[in-house]
């Protein structure tokens, strides 16, 4: 079963990568951020409001990558595909 191999493979690539982009992304934007309200003192409230609707929003996507990735590994579709093919 060469299928469930890969598909483990799969889903640790699917949250392995996800989490490595989700921190570099929020890393830059909190340096990003930093940087700006340094600059800018005056508008720290609303900088900040908004890289936090950021940081929530980065964070669902890698949840979401997550869970598609647990749901192939626990309910793998393409099972049923290759018990139905002739031997």
């Amino acid at each position: 079963m060469e299928v469930i191999s890969f598909v483990a493979l799969a889903s640790g690539l699917i949250i392995g990568l996800g989490a490595i982009g989700a921190c570099i992304g929020i890393g830059i934007m909190g340096s990003k951020y930093l940087e700006s309200a340094a600059r800018q003192p005056e508008l720290m409230g609303e900088l900040q409001t908004k890289m936090f609707l950021l940081v929530g929003l980065i964070d669902a996507s890698f949840i979401i990558g997550t869970g598609v990735a647990l749901w192939f590994a626990t309910a793998n579709p393409f099972l049923a595909q290759i018990a139905n093919l002739p031997k």
